[in-house]
Order: C-alpha cells, then structure tokens, then sequence
C-alpha cells in the first residue's frame, strides 16, 4: 500500500495522465484528511477550482491542492512528534494515567480528522495549514472558551451527522466537531445546554 510521500509523487509526475494524479491526489486523504474524506476533498476542490468528479483539469490545481495538503499534514506531524516526546518525559517520570487530551489523541494518530466535520459541504474555507495550526495551539496551551478554528461561540452538543459513533460539541459557525478536551469546563456546559437545537451554520 503506498504512502503518503509516493502518492504524492504520483500527483507531481507529468507523465502520469491526469485522472491518475487526480486519483492519487485522492488517496492522499486515505493517510491525512484533517476534516475527514469528504469534507478535505470538498475543500480541496472548492479552493483549488475543480469539480469533485473531474478527470480532465488542469494539473496545476492537484498541485497546489496537494501543497496545501502537505502543508497542513507537516504542521500535524511536528505536533504529533512533541506529543510523544512529552508522553516519553512523563513516562520516565512516572506519570502513566492518560488525560482527556491523550485519549483524544489516539483517535486522531496520523491526522485523519483532526478537526472532523460531520458534514462533509461544512468546514472551514481557510487554508488547511491555519486551520490546523489554530487547532495546534489550543491543545498546547490549553482550553479555550470558544471555537478554536474560528473563534465562533456558537457550539452545540449534537450526535456528528458523519459519525455515528462521536457525540460531542460541535461548531455552528465553522462545522468542526470540536475535541472535547480543548474547551473549558463552562464551554461544555453551555454547548450541553445547547443540546438537540438544530445547528444551522452562519450565511
């Protein structure tokens, strides 16, 4: 099974037909998709300018899909490798019990759905690299109040339209299924005082 690096090269190779590098761009997100499949793919297509099911486009737009792509998937790996290296000093320490954050963390390993999006046509529309460098922060350096993606206070605890299994609170604003151990205590308690309300994003 190819990794992440060959398909990327397999997007780069100019002599490669297109819907191949197409497809290879695809299965990219099979190794890294911070939204999820089909949210990063509806956001790689929405900002690089082809269709969903495009097999003849310009192959200029799959590379800059898939710059974006590595960018993001470089900030992730730099933050995964701390993780560890701070698991590895508390283990030396002594320190064995997981928090909420480590637990989250073993969900997410390699970066699949990092900031998940049940719906997959409701995500961000910022550059992938800022989404997940914002997503970064919040978790070294602890809770925050509100949305850490786009900072919107509207979070509701709903069932994740794409996962049946993830229940937990959601961003209004931006669509992010937002990791629980990222938010303060009072932000969870209002997003469960939000519970069942019909989260429509904002126009």
């Amino acid at each position: 099974m190819a990794g992440f690096r060959s398909l990327a090269r397999q997007v780069r190779d100019q002599g490669c037909d297109t819907a191949l590098r197409r497809y290879s761009l695809r299965k990219c997100l099979e190794r890294f998709a911070p939204y999820g499949h089909r949210a990063t793919w509806d956001h790689l297509c929405r900002r690089h300018g082809f269709g969903p099911d495009d097999r003849e486009l310009d192959p200029a737009r799959l590379v800059a899909a898939l710059e974006e792509l590595e960018e993001a998937r470089t900030v992730w790996l730099a933050y995964e490798e701390e993780f560890a290296a701070r698991r590895r000093r508390e283990k030396h320490g002594g320190v064995r019990a997981l928090r909420a954050l480590d637990d989250w963390h073993r969900d997410v390993w390699g970066g699949n759905g990092v900031v998940r999006c049940g719906d997959p046509a409701v995500h961000p529309s910022d550059p992938l690299p800022e989404v997940v460098r914002r997503l970064v922060t919040a978790l070294e350096h602890g809770p925050v109040e509100a949305c850490p993606v786009c900072a919107g206070a509207r979070i509701a605890w709903d069932g994740g339209a794409g996962d049946e299994r993830w229940y937990g609170p959601v961003c209004a604003d931006c669509g992010v299924e937002v990791p629980r151990a990222v938010l303060t205590p009072d932000a969870l308690a209002r997003a469960r005082e939000e519970r069942g309300r019909p989260l429509v994003p904002a126009a």
